[in-house]
């Protein structure tokens, strides 16, 4: 069935035409009529399905049938300001014969504009929790006449602690509302969470016992942990033309790499939690053009990096849970572009190695080096050998202090602006006591 056989507006039709986009997935195959049909929708697809226009595509064509009622229709719940930009991007493409008013609400960027905007009428808000219960406690969002809520990469903002978030939320959302969940894994606490806030949802999963696209060729490679560095050197320089997208497991790390990569004349950029938003914008936009060859990346920023042409993944450092190994891989081989994903395994990373192996069901084909071959990337590399791993360990030790007293003081603020919330509410509700009397 092809997207101009659906019963959908001609706007959206046009648009899609434009896009390329010629039949659905299988994603949006099985999850746009029941959409449609207002059902709740559970929805486990891997990355790279296309998951993002099969709710995208409905909501839309929902809102233009009941273009007479004014208000927010549509919430998006996402877990990081990258994919709130990514999926609002997708909204406005689909949208672009439309009036309809789509916006992204996220923290990182100066609050004032997005105000303004908001007081506007939106159609769309696709937000992250944070800055969204900011503009709601402060009365600038109005979520009553929403009639769709989208929780999307649900398991990642449990993950980031948002759990209770997505659940005060609900209390202020109106009962008869459509809510479709989206996540590329599935477990216990995803269940419990989709089934407190879905009602008789259609559950629809994509390869379940294959949870990584098959344009992704796997392989792993053993290296000690101190020569990643000569390794990745040799991907780049071997395929200087190719978009490489590397992930590490800190902050700190992405950094340390960067500079390794600086000293051989690799330019790259770095994209993690502590870049300021414009930065990590910057750094995205300039993969994307292929101004630079190179991004550099953690764990939280994967899931917001949707961007064409990616031909290799690197893990160079491999993931903390065996999970996230599939939303990093799966930023190659989109669509129907082929990919690699090249993981590098230190002797001490061998037992997470196993764990992703069990949580794949597959084997990772191992790619040989031998020992001359070895060497031989290490002498020739343009790296300096020697090192001062006596400062490079003192920065790690001092990043990961400054990291806990930053937690104490994240914890702390925000147990100051729930009790100065509280007293400002008893205040209000005082204040109506003594209007009424």
């Amino acid at each position: 069935m092809k997207f101009e056989q659906y019963n959908i507006s001609p706007k959206i039709k046009k648009s899609l035409a434009e896009a390329g986009f010629r039949r659905p997935t299988d994603i949006q195959f099985k999850a746009i009529p029941h959409i449609m049909d207002g059902e709740d929708v559970l929805a486990i697809a891997q990355t790279g399905t296309g998951k993002t226009a099969a709710f995208v595509i409905p909501v839309l064509n929902a809102i233009l049938e009941n273009t007479f009622r004014s208000g927010l229709k549509c919430l998006v719940m996402v877990p990081t300001r990258e994919l709130a930009l990514q999926i609002t991007e997708v909204f406005k493409g689909i949208a672009k014969y439309t009036d309809l008013k789509i916006m992204s609400l996220m923290g990182g960027v100066e609050q004032d504009s997005q105000i303004d905007n908001l007081k506007q009428h939106q159609d769309v808000l696709v937000s992250t929790p944070g800055r969204m219960f900011d503009m709601l406690n402060q009365g600038y969002l109005d979520l009553t006449d929403v009639d769709t809520l989208i929780l999307d990469e649900a398991d990642v903002m449990l993950d980031l602690g948002f759990y209770n978030d997505i659940q005060g939320v609900i209390t202020h959302l109106k009962r008869t509302r459509q809510t479709l969940f989206f996540s590329a894994t599935i477990d216990k606490k995803i269940k419990t969470l989709a089934y407190s806030i879905v009602n008789k949802p259609v559950r629809i999963q994509i390869s379940p016992k294959d949870p990584v696209s098959k344009n992704v060729h796997h392989a792993v490679t053993y290296i000690k942990q101190d020569d990643k560095r000569f390794f990745l050197e040799r991907v780049v320089k071997e395929n200087p033309d190719s978009k490489i997208l590397v992930f590490v497991r800190t902050k700190v790390r992405a950094e340390r790499v960067l500079k390794a990569m600086g000293r051989v004349n690799i330019i790259a950029q770095t994209i993690h939690g502590g870049k300021e938003q414009s930065d990590r914008e910057d750094a995205l936009n300039n993969f994307r053009k292929g101004i630079i060859k190179m991004l550099i990346a953690t764990d939280v920023s994967a899931r917001g990096i949707d961007i064409d042409n990616v031909e290799f993944v690197i893990n160079y450092d491999l993931p903390d849970k065996s999970e996230n190994y599939v939303h990093r891989v799966g930023r190659t081989g989109r669509g129907n572009n082929k990919g690699k994903a090249i993981s590098f395994c230190s002797e001490e990373e061998k037992p997470v190695l196993f764990e992703i192996e069990s949580f794949l069901d597959n084997r990772i084909e191992v790619l040989e080096i031998s020992k001359g071959d070895y060497i031989q990337t290490i002498e020739f590399s343009d790296i300096e050998n020697e090192t001062d791993w006596k400062s490079l360990i003192k920065e790690d030790d001092k990043f990961n202090a400054e990291k806990k007293i930053n937690k104490k003081k994240l914890v702390q603020e925000r147990k100051k602006k729930k009790t100065r919330d509280k007293l400002k509410k008893k205040k209000t509700d005082k204040n109506k006591g003594k209007r009424k009397g």
